[in-house]
This record gives structure tokens, C-alpha cells and sequence, in this order.
């Protein structure tokens, strides 16, 4: 059976493009299309798509609100299709996948010819992956929120006067991976003596966004590693966009660009890898929402070296494949839920 989508966008090329990109699929079938999220919430009753694919700028009912009503009306996977075109756009993409759209996706240039293929390939397989996604019925109060609470901030006592077991966490995570990370570094107190490094599958040019929108919840910095940098307490790292992360023999961050067994890029494996040469049994691992199997093999090198290795439980994880295929390999101590890693993160942390 092929998976029904709804189209919702409002530039009529960029809807003919997208309707091109998947027509000539057997695998997608176009239930319908809307210019606005009015004309999408009137369809969605009569075609029932599977996945609903989105752009953010439309009147009267744009991407954010049509995000929200659907979650609350009609539950399903949204794949939000859409280019940061204006200063703003970082905090609403971003806001969708808070409001519950699971993933984004980069709007296909209507000139762009010779990547057509591929894109057609990327979309495609990004839309059937969601069609699997069991999304569950939200309301406004019920959307991912920062945890500040005192009892959490409060925990830490000041960086000074404390010593850590674990001297760099590395954390891995692709399609819902951005809401998971943002819960996690939310709740975390602004002296976290432990730098924490992320490998995240994006898509192509959201990575910048993303860190925006976490540096605006979060006490703790967060930056893309740069050539040549040591981690830092109190600082979250991101691999860089179309390379992996690695160190170099003094420990600084270095860029590599080889192809990985599982194609990923940046990979989970890499970073978990370099994490489990560099800092040893001082290292701990994170596995979080995600398709495929990137990040088992270097949660067995976290764990061979002595290393505290964790994965997100399947409650609440978006897409649980990732994470139970490294629990399946028996090379995970602690299987968390999301709300359980940024206090188990304090505890490890209190030494």
C-alpha cells in the first residue's frame, strides 16, 4: 500500500515540484493538496493522509497553527518542508517540531535539476519512515517544555568545588533527536562541569537553526565544535553539517569526511568512537530517538573502554529502531526514559 500524503504549501511552483518529486513514486500516493492550513484541516477528515507535508508561511492558517490543530484534532506524522528565509524562521521551524511535527525537511529548489534524484530519494524515504511514526493526540499544555525547575537547577553545587568521573558525554540522535536534546540540555544547571557532544542527522542547513533554538531554552552554551577547540564544561557541541567529529592525539575537536558503514553524516559511530579513545572509561554515551543502526558500534566502543553507556527507552521515544537495536546488542547499561537522562546526567556529574 502506499503511503497517502497531504500537501499543504502555497507557492504554486513549489507545490508542482513536490507533486513531480513524488508522482513518480509507487511508493507515495497524493491524497490531496492545500494552500493554507484552513483548506489542509478541511481535507484531512476526507483523504486521511498518512503523512502530512507542510510549509511554515501560508495565511490565514499557517505551518505553526495548522501543527497545533492537527495534534490536537487528527494526530499524525507532519514533515515540515521549508527554507529559513526570514530573521524569525529559526524559532518557528523549530517551534513546529515543538508543537509536535516530527521532522524537517529542505525545500527542493525548483532549478536544481541535477540533485533531483536525490532529493526525490531523500523525500521519499524521509515520508515512508514517518508513515511508521505513532504520533499521539497533544494539546498546548502537553507540548515539549524547558525543565527548569529549582529542584533540577539546584542540584549541581558550583563548578569550583567539585570534581567529575566523566569528563565529556557524547550524544547520538536522528528524526525526533532535536526535541529529545532539547529536553535534555534544558534541564541541565548552567555549571554542568561535563562538556556534552552531539552527532544530530539534519537535514541540509538546519543545523545553525537548531542551535539557535536550544541556546535560547537552554543555561548551558551550545555551538558548532570548531577545528582545533577543547571541550569545554558547561558547553553542548554539534558535529558540523556533512562531517564527522573526531579528535586529534591532544584531545582538540578535528573534522573528518570518510564514509561510514551506515552513511550517515555526521556519524554517531565516529564521535562515539573518537569519545571512547580520547577520554576512556571518563566517557559516557547517549542513544536517542532515530531510524537505522548508526551508533550501536560505538556504543560497544564506549562501553569496551570502561564507559557509562545509556539509550533512550522506547516510551516517548519517537522512533525506537536506533536505540533498541544498540540495547538488542547487550553493550547498554542504563535504558533511560527521556525525562530520567538529565538527572541521571547531575547524579554522574556529583563526584
Amino acid at each position: 500500500m502506499p503511503t497517502k500524503v497531504l500537501l499543504v504549501e502555497d507557492s504554486p511552483i513549489a507545490l508542482e515540484l513536490l507533486k513531480r518529486l513524488l508522482t513518480d513514486s509507487a511508493e507515495v500516493e497524493i491524497v490531496g493538496t492545500a494552500q493554507n492550513g484552513r483548506e489542509a484541516l478541511d481535507l484531512i477528515p476526507k483523504v486521511n493522509p498518512d503523512v502530512i507535508c507542510s510549509d511554515l508561511h501560508m495565511a490565514p492558517i499557517d505551518g505553526l497553527e495548522l501543527t497545533k490543530q492537527v495534534m490536537a484534532k487528527f494526530p499524525r506524522p507532519i514533515l515540515v518542508i521549508s527554507n529559513f528565509v526570514r530573521e524569525n524562521d529559526t524559532k518557528h521551524i523549530f517551534g513546529l517540531l515543538q508543537a509536535g511535527a516530527v521532522d524537517i525537511f529542505p525545500k527542493p529548489a525548483s532549478s536544481d535539476y541535477t540533485d533531483y534524484a536525490r532529493v526525490q530519494h531523500r523525500l521519499i524515504a524521509k515520508i515512508k519512515m514517518l508513515s511508521q511514526v505513532t504520533v499521539k493526540a497533544r494539546t498546548q499544555s502537553s507540548e515539549l517544555r524547558s525543565d527548569r525547575s529549582g529542584n533540577l537547577v539546584g542540584v549541581a553545587s558550583p563548578l569550583e568545588n567539585r570534581s567529575s568521573a566523566l569528563r565529556a558525554i557524547a550524544i547520538g540522535a536522528s528524526t525526533g533527536g532535536p526535541q529529545a536534546i532539547h529536553k535534555i540540555i534544558t534541564s541541565l544547571p548552567a555549571d554542568f562541569p561535563i562538556p556534552i557532544i552531539c552527532a544530530q542527522h539534519i537535514g541540509d542547513g538546519f543545523l545553525t537553526g537548531l542551535i539557535t533554538w536550544l541556546k535560547e531554552d537552554s543555561q548551558l552554551q551550545v555551538k558548532i565544535a570548531q577545528m582545533g577547540e577543547t571541550p569545554a564544561p558547561k558547553t553542548v557541541y554539534f558535529a558540523p553539517e556533512r562531517a564527522h567529529l573526531e579528535f586529534d592525539a591532544r584531545g582538540k575537536f578535528i573534522y573528518s569526511n570518510f564514509t561510514t558503514p551506515t552513511g550517515t553524516c555526521p556519524s554517531i559511530d565516529t564521535l562515539f568512537q573518537a569519545v571512547a579513545r580520547t577520554y576512556g572509561s571518563a566517557s559516557a554515551s547517549i542513544l536517542l530517538t532515530g531510524s537505522g543502526t548508526d551508533g550501536v558500534v560505538g556504543t560497544e566502543a564506549i562501553q569496551a573502554a570502561g564507559g557509562t553507556t545509556i539509550a533512550q527507552d522506547e516510551h516517548g521515544c519517537l522512533i525506537f529502531e536506533m536505540s533498541k537495536s544498540a540495547i538488542a546488542s547487550g553493550w547498554v547499561k542504563h535504558v533511560l526514559g527521556l525525562s530520567e537522562i538529565a538527572p541521571f546526567l547531575i547524579d554522574k556529574s556529583e563526584y
